[in-house]
């Protein structure tokens, strides 16, 4: 039986609670951030978030350490002062600061999270960072609390895949943007897909982690038809790299057993850390 979405959300919570307590309690040294990447706990050998080391060096370490992102979307945006910018799934506020900095003291980000005790540590790496141009606030990403054409820009980490309903989060995104606006986003996705492949795609999908992104990932055709419904055009989608099997987040190790290691290679390698960027028409 499939979990409901109700359920999805708790167990994300939970997880993501964990990780902003550890965050909080163990920072990792900024130095060795560029090499954590991917929603799982054990992804911490994947290659797509390519941030700069010097600017990590000035975010506080705590931020830092939260990160579980699998790219760098306020790069990939390509921010420019005074605009204003919303992270979808701001976690510890890693993407808020970065996005800050680059947006500068007449621009303004705003974090929306589902998870108290990431908003809590997002609240206070942003106090310790000094910056004074971000807020964050508590919201699901199915249900934005923003006003219609409230941002010129929409980030996100690895996180879209993680709301159950990635339509209605998308069509949300949509309604935020004024027109003109545009959307960056940093995620998990099947590429090409999984049906080709001698092993059942609803199994594989329920032996994965919700929490690690991998579970409620599309494929790239049903990313683009979730963009281009919610009436998104300029629709680009880049491969950034693909997952070995140690990096493919897995609830159990039944999984690697029915497939077998040629077989979870096959599998792994579908599930890819792309760029995801599109713009609202205006």
């Amino acid at each position: 039986m499939s979990e409901s979405p109700e359920s999805i959300k708790q167990s994300v919570r939970e997880h993501y609670t964990q990780v902003a307590e550890s965050s909080a309690g163990f920072p990792q040294p900024a130095a060795q951030a560029s090499e954590r990447c991917g929603c799982g706990p054990d992804s911490a050998a994947c290659c797509g978030a390519t941030y700069d080391a010097e600017e990590l060096s000035l975010l506080p370490a705590e931020a830092v350490a939260s990160g579980q992102g699998c790219g760098n979307p306020t790069a990939l945006a390509g921010l420019q002062p005074g605009e204003v910018v919303l992270d979808l799934g701001s976690g510890g506020g890693l993407d808020v600061l970065l996005a800050s900095r680059r947006v500068g003291p007449e621009g303004f980000v705003y974090g929306l999270d589902t998870t108290p005790a990431m908003i809590e540590l997002a609240r206070r790496n942003a106090a310790r960072a000094g910056a004074t141009n971000v807020e964050f606030r508590a919201g699901d990403l199915e249900d934005i609390p923003l006003l219609d054409g409230a941002v010129d820009v929409i980030v996100s980490n690895c996180v879209v895949n993680l709301t159950p309903d990635k339509g209605r989060a998308l069509k949300e995104a949509f309604r935020v943007l004024r027109p003109g606006g545009r959307l960056a986003i940093s995620d998990i996705v099947i590429d090409p897909d999984l049906e080709d492949l001698p092993f059942g795609a609803e199994e594989i999908r329920r032996s994965l982690d919700w929490a690690g992104c991998a579970a409620g990932a599309l494929t790239s055709s049903q990313v683009r038809s979730a963009l281009d419904e919610a009436g998104f055009r300029e629709i680009g989608l880049h491969v950034e790299y693909r997952m070995t099997p140690e990096e493919l987040p897995r609830q159990t190790s039944d999984l690697a057993a029915a497939l077998g290691e040629e077989g979870l290679r096959q599998v792994a390698g579908r599930f890819t850390g792309t760029s995801i960027t599109a713009r609202r028409p205006g």
